[in-house]
């Protein structure tokens, strides 16, 4: 492979591409991506990878800065990965975000929605309450590093704390690192995911799942549990696969959530999937169950449940809510869920959404609404299977514009629905994740 040429060159950055990059065309017109560079802005860009149809550069100097440019916070940026956005007013990110939805929704679904809805926003920092922790112990610097991944994915960043994740944890990574420093294992713990329910009387409702590539130790386990006590964090270990998880200290404790716009408690257990962003999490829903407008009579599908974070608000107001999950765990808890909070007519069901659902007798009930908040993957599979016409409205939510833009195309363009109205949601302020909503209606 030939040797990249990093000599600085200049660059006038046209446009901003889905991951937050500058977009920019070299000499001979082939298109650069450039790390740091935002639209309107000349920078001296320094070339670091080479693709067929583009090249790749990072921001080596801005030359006239755009005024939309803001001083990132952390001292970090352009080295950690888990932000990619920082240098872009908070106001503007959320914009290029909605650009890069309907740009896709243009592109790849040829639809374009009646009505762009107005973007939801919260809390542009502390915001993360679940995430997953690198660590390694690096015998160079005599030290353990633990936090995001580098922009180089082989490398993790060695930050002392993060801004975007809730205070309670991002304000002790470098403990956190101290802490793996001094034990026996320190170079058998790859990772430690952090998640955090509500506050309790006598818990941070925060805890910590250390993965273990080796039995530990007793003094290490001591050293587990004695950080816990001082911080109020639950300590649990992960010897395995995800069912090895098992609680070091203490014994019992309750995880939990709560959505007080509908008087709801959602329990939940240390590798879950929660939405990560608690304050936006609520302004979804609300959005979500607005755009369905569901009635007291109906009966609603909801596909890709979880716990049952859109089954249970919807529980509270209508009929019957029947909500799918492949994840046969997260279907027994959001039954148990169901139950603590008194709802009889959420009903849950474990089934493989990407599989062949005509053996599943509640494929067959009947159903007047359809929500379904999918992974990254999209819905298209199980939007072919079911019998669209039986539905009034779809409401469909999005962690991935791509696969949203897919999916309406299918909708619209071979089955007859119109794209009422889609916006975007910062989920993720200063990264450039783009979360979605979409509401559909038979023409």
């Amino acid at each position: 492979m030939a040797r990249i040429d990093q000599t600085p060159f200049e660059a006038e950055i046209t446009g901003l591409t889905h991951d937050g990059r500058g977009v920019a065309r070299r000499e001979n017109g082939k298109a650069v991506f450039v790390a740091g560079a935002l639209p309107g802005e000349r920078v001296m860009a320094s070339q670091t990878g080479r693709n067929r149809n583009f090249d790749e550069a990072k921001t080596v100097e801005v030359l006239v800065a755009a005024p939309e440019r803001v001083e990132p916070r952390c001292a970090h940026f352009g080295v950690c990965s888990g932000c990619a956005m920082q240098h872009y007013a908070e106001d503007k990110q959320i914009l290029a975000k909605q650009n890069v939805l309907l740009e896709n929704l243009s592109r790849i679904g040829h639809v374009t929605p009646e009505t762009v809805l107005p973007p939801l926003t919260d809390a542009a920092w502390g915001y993360r309450r679940k995430g997953r922790f690198s660590v390694r112990r690096v015998d160079k610097k005599d030290k353990t590093l633990v936090g995001f991944r580098e922009v180089d994915p082989r490398f993790v960043a060695d930050v002392a704390f993060c801004h975007t994740v809730i205070p309670e944890i991002g304000d002790k990574v470098a403990a956190l690192a101290t802490l793996v420093d001094g034990m026996e294992a320190r170079k058998d713990i790859p990772q430690i995911e952090f998640i955090a329910g509500d506050r309790q009387a006598d818990f941070s409702g925060i805890a910590l799942t250390i993965r273990h590539l080796s039995p530990l130790s007793e003094a290490d386990k001591a050293a587990l549990v004695a950080f816990g006590q001082q911080h109020g964090f639950a300590i649990f270990l992960q010897p395995g696969g995800v069912d090895s998880v098992h609680p070091l200290w203490p014994e019992q404790i309750k995880l939990a959530f709560s959505l007080p716009e509908w008087n709801l408690e959602f329990n939940f257990r240390p590798l879950d999937f929660i939405q990560v962003n608690a304050g936006l999490n609520g302004k979804m829903i609300r959005s979500a169950l607005d755009l369905l407008d569901a009635q007291p009579d109906e009966r609603v599908l909801d596909l890709f449940c979880g716990l049952g974070n859109f089954t249970l608000p919807l529980a509270r107001s209508v009929r019957e809510v029947v909500g799918v999950e492949g994840e046969a765990g997260l279907v027994l808890r959001a039954r148990e869920n169901a139950a603590n909070n008194g709802l009889p007519n959420a009903q849950f069901h474990a089934a493989d959404l990407g599989k062949d659902l005509s053996g599943h007798t509640w494929m067959r009930e009947g159903f007047d609404k359809l929500l379904l908040d999918p992974p990254r993957s999209g819905a298209d599979f199980v939007l072919t299977q079911l019998p669209l016409k039986q539905f009034k409205r779809i409401v469909y939510v999005s962690c991935h514009p791509a696969s949203l833009a897919r999916d309406a195309g299918y909708l619209v363009n071979e089955r007859g629905w119109k794209l009422k109205a889609a916006g975007v949601m910062d989920m993720f302020p200063h990264t450039a994740h783009v979360e979605s909503i979409a509401m559909f209606e038979p023409r």
